[in-house]
This record gives C-alpha cells, structure tokens and sequence, in this order.
C-alpha cells in the first residue's frame, strides 16, 4: 500500500474511533516497554531506543492533552532496571535527567498547566538525576489541569511496604491510634502525586503482564488494561485510541452488571413489600448512571403494575 493511502486510511480509522468513544478516563498508566528491543532488532544500541521511546512520550502527552484526560502517569524506570549494565544505565539516567529539564521548561506544560511528579524511590538515583526531579516539580508545582506522573525507581511492593512501615511507626509513637488505620490512612502515605485511582493501564511490548505498577490505584479499582504489540517507540494514537476504547468497554460492561444486580435487589425486595421497593429504588437510582437508573424506574413501574393487576383480580 502506498504512504500516502496508508496514512489517509489510518487518519480516517483515527476519526472513526474517536467517534465511538463517548468519554475518556480521568488517570492513565503506561507501562512504556520495548525500547530496547526496538533498538535491537535495528541494529542499534539501547540508548538509541530510549532516545526514540521519549519521543512517543512527548506524543502521549499531547493526546492527554487534546482528549482531556486528567491524569497521566509512565512507568519510566522500575526497581528492576537497577540491575542493568552501567553502559545502559547512564544514558538512561542522561536522558531522564534532559527530558525533566526539557518538559519543566516547555512552554505546551505551562500553557497546559501541567504539573510534573515523581513518584518511587527516588533517593536511590543519581543526584543530578534527583535535581532534576525537584527542577520539575518545582516549576510546575502550581499547575493541576494535566499530571504528569513520572514513575522512577518504582516498585508497587516497595511502595506499599513504605506506606506500612510509615503508619506502623506513627501507631508506635502514638501520632496515630490503631482505630484510625483504615483504606484512607495507608493510601495518604503513599506517593504524594498520584491524586486519582487509575481507570487504564496500558502495556506496550507485547507482554501481558502489569509488573508491579500501580497496585494500590489500579487493582484496588478494577482498572482495565490493554496490552499491545508495538514496541513504546512504535505506539500510536490509534493504538492509544484502541486502549481508551477497551476502558469504555470495560466501563459498559461494568454499569451494565450494576444495574442487572440493582434491578434483582428490586424484585427480590418487591416480592414481599412494594412500599420497601419505592425505598430501595430511591436509593438504587442515586447510584447508577442514567441508563441504569431508567431501569430501575421502569422495573418499579412493572412491580407497581403487577400489584394493580393483583388488587384487581
């Protein structure tokens, strides 16, 4: 197929998806995979694949941006790379450092007002890599339209067993009463910049897995996850497209099966007491999306009907 009707059929497949999503989800995750393996299979050197992987970021941002999406947040560098070659490592730590320095003083992140985090152990990098982390968050501490969550030196585990370990402490030196340590407590003391429960996770590479990202925000909200072949050098928007299509999908499904359960509560409810389904139906509908909602009326309007129907026999 020549470039030109390639490219002509891919931006109408753009138009068409963006069609069909009715809402994109407030806090995105990317598990950015495949910069070395794209690098490789070109005969290049891993640093030339992160060099091209930050280029698909500087694009991720601006579809954030163009879609409304509130939150934005990249697994850039876990626990695990530690154990790379320093010739690998350094110019990742290179790149990590230029880049928070580039996005703090682009002028798109203050015209957007976005606001850069890190979030992970971040002592345990470089200093001028931690410089530039604080450069970043400093800038752009006053912005909240678009966050942009930076995952470094990140480890779900690691950050769960902190949280823990802060509230065990403050229990022991009675800032905190045991009675106080709930859901709320351990999640205030996790990373500072991850504001919102993630709705997506997705995974470039091929791999289907989700490596210890985000368990707190992403398994304890059911979020949906997309896994998808192209390396992260390679993604696109219509692969970032298909990935907020599956979170609505997902999104259907889910209220679809709430209203199912309200509408059963319903029944099993009015079977013995009408003036008790009036009550709970009041409630159900505060609940549920307006789809939902409707269903519950109408289900209450047949129990009415099947009692009028009843009196009068």
């Amino acid at each position: 197929m020549p470039k030109w009707l390639r490219r002509r059929f891919t931006d109408a497949y753009e138009r068409m998806l963006r069609r069909q999503l009715e809402a994109a989800p407030t806090h995105v995750a990317i598990i950015q995979d495949g910069n070395r393996r794209y690098a490789r299979e070109r005969g290049a050197d891993a640093p030339d694949g992160h060099r091209e992987g930050a280029k698909t970021t500087e694009r991720v941002l601006d579809w954030c941006e163009e879609l409304g999406i509130e939150e934005l947040t990249l697994y850039a560098f876990s626990t695990e790379n530690f154990d790379r070659p320093d010739e690998e490592l350094e110019p990742l730590f290179d790149l990590l450092e230029s880049k928070l320095y580039e996005f703090a003083d682009a002028d798109r992140v203050h015209e957007n007002g976005v606001r850069i985090g890190a979030i992970g152990d971040v002592e345990r990098l470089p200093a001028r890599v931690r410089d530039a982390v604080d450069y970043a968050e400093s800038r752009t501490a006053e912005y909240d339209s678009l966050r942009l969550n930076v995952a470094l030196a990140y480890g779900g585990r690691s950050e769960l067993l902190g949280a823990a370990r802060t509230v065990a402490d403050e229990v022991a030196a009675g800032e905190l009463s045991p009675d106080e340590v709930d859901a709320d407590a351990v999640e205030d003391r996790l990373a500072e910049h991850t504001t919102r429960d993630v709705d997506l996770i997705i995974r470039t590479g091929g791999d289907e897995r989700t490596s210890n990202f985000l368990p707190w925000h992403a398994n304890g909200n059911e979020a949906a996850v997309y896994f998808c072949a192209p390396y992260w050098p390679e993604f696109s928007k219509v692969d970032f497209l298909r990935g907020l299509r599956t979170y609505q999908a997902r999104e259907q499904s889910w209220q679809q099966s709430r209203t199912e359960r309200a509408v059963g509560i319903l029944r099993a409810v009015a079977e013995t007491e009408l003036a008790d389904a009036k009550t709970v139906a009041g409630r159900l509908r505060t609940q549920l999306p307006s789809a939902g909602a409707r269903e519950v009326s109408a289900e209450l309007e047949r129990q009415r009907g099947a009692e009028a129907g009843e009196r009068a026999d």
